[in-house]
């Protein structure tokens, strides 16, 4: 397995479980370590990794094939060394969890089992192909038509609405977006918002937040919207994984008033790693985080 293989990242509880891609047999290996620590809830490095060490030496006299089936990998550690780290592949994960036998163990399963079967585990499949493919560099940047070429590539054959400016009017948490008889209008005037610097980028993101021409998807297709305004006239992308959900969460419903706690957040992320395919695969994981309830 190649050492620069990319590197996914899921949640579970608001706990990370790491994945890397084997191009090789075109299959995700998943850490051991951040599995043992969700299904004991254990924030601990060493306490889990000595719980891994024992339960390895168990199952290894019992002859069970989960130990056989682990792999080596190297993956950052908390002291920010990249270790080798044990890691198992789908059916390994599956054999490992019925080792936790509790509630969390089996809910941990059917998460992890049905999770890329989801309409969100799809469009993020697509998200992660994406950067890869030329249609990225067809994108046109900063405009309603560029947000909706990024919707229907994340969200086509799975919304029947991919792409399509809502004809419906819609709200979150008491806020309601633009009002969907004045949404072209409203478009129209973010188009011809400039775009140069920091500041003229971050108040046309969250314009177009306000917006929200989307029945749904509009914040998973909005950041790579952001990202590729950064990219193009910054020379800059985000580092995603530097902003927690809950401040996140917390500026954007701020920013229809004040702003400043979501550009402050996003100009502190801001990384010049803008070709870094690991970059874009954590962003896409953070962004779709961001969605989960």
């Amino acid at each position: 397995m190649k050492s620069n293989s990319k590197i996914s990242i899921r949640f579970f509880d608001d706990r990370e479980v790491r994945a890397v891609w084997d191009e090789e047999n075109a299959k995700w290996w998943f850490s051991v370590l951040d599995i043992v620590a969700v299904l004991r809830n254990q924030s601990d490095y060493t306490k889990n990794r000595n719980y891994w060490k024992y339960l390895k030496a168990k199952l290894k006299q019992e002859k069970s094939q989960v130990v056989s089936t682990t792999t080596q990998l190297k993956l950052l550690a908390p002291d920010g060394k990249r270790r080798f780290s044990d890691l198992l592949d789908y059916e390994g994960i599956i054999a490992l969890g019925k080792e936790f036998p509790s509630k969390k163990a089996n809910r941990f399963i059917e998460w992890f089992t049905y999770g890329d079967e989801t309409i969100d585990g799809k469009s993020k499949t697509k998200a992660y192909a994406l950067f890869e493919s030329s249609f990225i560099d067809s994108i046109e940047v900063g405009t309603t038509n560029g947000l909706q070429q990024i919707h229907a590539y994340l969200f086509g054959g799975l919304y029947d609405f991919a792409g399509q400016i809502r004809q419906k009017n819609i709200s979150k948490g008491g806020f309601r977006f633009a009002m969907a008889q004045h949404l072209e209008q409203t478009l129209q005037q973010i188009d011809q918002m400039p775009e140069t610097t920091f500041q003229e980028i971050a108040i046309k993101y969250v314009e177009m937040n306000i917006a929200h021409p989307f029945m749904e998807g509009n914040g998973r297709s909005t950041r790579i919207w952001l990202d590729l305004m950064l990219k193009k006239h910054l020379k800059k992308c985000v580092d995603w994984s530097k902003i927690s959900k809950n401040d996140y969460m917390n500026a954007m419903v701020q920013s229809p008033v004040n702003s400043t706690q979501l550009k402050t957040l996003i100009q502190n992320a801001l990384t010049d790693e803008i070709h870094s395919r690991e970059m874009y695969m954590k962003g896409i994981d953070y962004s779709y985080y961001y969605e989960e309830n």
